[in-house]
């Protein structure tokens, strides 16, 4: 898609480097230099104002990542696009029926109101809930890693979502400031919330994670 608009060797391309090698990879294909901007730490998507000072006269394209069930701020990035002259291009997630998603939100709702220490996510905007995805702030207490093995251990499947920023990795590493993106991979921990789980299933998910003793916000 990038070729058959036009970009090519020479140009620049935005990308994020919070998960999606495959985005990067693209942009190389092309001839192209991904630059990887930071992310709005509630979406995960794009930051627009990492994007807009990551433009240069040499940058050529946005690619737009939708994550976990939110969507980027599409209105402000295609108008900057519009502003800067950019392609924006957009790669979303597949879409579920309207009943999983209910029943996901359903979900959802009751994680947020039992879970305890660990930051849930912000709903808003038609959250679809693909991944329910909380933050695990190391503070002295257990850190996302040790979090992850102990809700395991209790029966529970949760997963990292994104390992390794994109910028992390030997192909791709760049010396950038990337703030938000680097909390996120170190942070983030993908609960269940599929449409099947039943209540007792949801309650195990409560439990273990609430045995721990909660996790108190970070010290400053």
């Amino acid at each position: 898609m990038l070729r058959a608009a036009g970009v090519g060797v020479g140009d620049e391309v935005v990308v994020p480097a919070f998960g999606n090698v495959e985005v990067a990879e693209a942009v190389t294909l092309a001839g192209a230099l991904p630059v990887f901007a930071d992310i709005d730490p509630v979406t995960y998507c794009l930051d627009p104002d990492a994007v807009e000072a990551a433009v240069t006269a040499r940058t050529a394209a946005v690619v737009v990542v939708h994550r976990f069930g939110r969507r980027a701020d599409t209105g402000r990035l295609h108008a900057l696009g519009q502003r800067h002259g950019l392609l924006v291009l957009e790669q979303g997630e597949s879409e579920a029926p309207y009943d999983e998603i209910a029943q996901r939100r359903e979900r959802a709702a009751y994680l947020d109101a039992k879970l305890k220490g660990v930051r849930t996510p912000d709903g808003g905007d038609g959250h679809t809930y693909q991944q329910y995805v909380v933050r695990v702030p190391g503070n002295g207490r257990p850190d996302r890693d040790a979090f992850a093995r102990a809700v395991r251990a209790k029966g529970v499947e949760c997963r990292v979502p994104v390992k390794t920023p994109v910028h992390r990795l030997p192909e791709f590493r760049r010396c950038v400031s990337l703030p938000q993106t680097e909390l996120a991979a170190d942070e983030t921990l993908a609960l269940p919330v599929d449409a099947a789980l039943t209540k007792r299933e949801m309650h195990r998910i409560v439990s273990a994670c609430n045995a721990l003793g909660g996790l108190l916000q970070p010290a400053f």
